[in-house]
């Protein structure tokens, strides 16, 4: 497996616990949108230790970005990213992943299950391809919304955020249950993209499937 050590370069604050990395992108270092590679902190105690991170940049950018959720409370590989500096440095090695574009669709991501979803919608916009994709997103509450101004900036009224734990105008509130499928999604003839807990993601699944969404229409990634 080739590896990579390359810098950051640059850390923004996204919301209050995810963060955007932007880091040196090494020559000929290509993806699909929607990928993700193995990353590690390249010390010697955490070399080692890997992690999934999806890429949310594009390929013509001159840099790599992944945009992470941090954990503090689990006191592990993201709680040790959330403390870096520009300047530090990453391990990143080969690019994989199940989830790309493969035309029109509704994509359902939870949470940081976003990921993916952002260098799609971008390259999408990048080709003046977006129109006829639409997004359902799923979180806590409002301040979990990853890229909210972007998404909705990218997808207009094709942006439906829904939300668990809070109620908020302009919001939806509840679970992604088979009713709110069948009242809030046009069309199931369509490809459908699904990203976020493994939990959340299966019952989207059932439910997609109970709706008479072809197994086939469904991208989601393989674990």
């Amino acid at each position: 497996m080739e590896e990579h050590i390359v810098k950051i370069l640059n850390i923004d604050k996204v919301t209050h616990d995810v963060k955007r990395f932007q880091v040196e992108k090494p020559a000929g270092y290509l993806f699909v949108p929607g990928q993700a590679t193995e990353v590690s902190i390249n010390i010697p105690a955490l070399k080692n230790e890997r992690r999934p991170f999806t890429f949310t940049s594009l390929n013509s950018a001159s840099f790599l970005e992944f945009t992470i959720k941090i954990y503090p409370e689990h006191k592990g590989i993201t709680n040790e990213l959330g403390k870096l500096k520009p300047g530090s440095k990453l391990i990143i090695r080969d690019v994989w992943g199940d989830i790309s574009y493969k035309g029109e669709g509704i994509f359902i991501a939870g949470g940081a299950g976003i990921t993916p979803f952002i260098s799609i919608f971008r390259a999408l916009q990048e080709r003046n391809e977006i129109i006829g994709n639409m997004l359902i997103f799923a979180n806590k509450t409002k301040r979990d919304i990853i890229l909210e101004s972007e998404l909705k900036s990218l997808l207009g009224n094709a942006f439906i955020n829904i939300l668990s734990d809070e109620k908020a105008e302009g919001y939806l509130h509840g679970l992604i249950n088979e009713e709110f499928l069948k009242s809030n999604i046009p069309v199931f003839y369509k490809k459908f993209y699904l990203c976020g807990p493994p939990t959340m993601m299966d019952a989207v699944f059932r439910h997609l499937v109970n709706l008479g969404v072809g197994e086939n229409l469904i991208t989601m990634e393989k674990m």
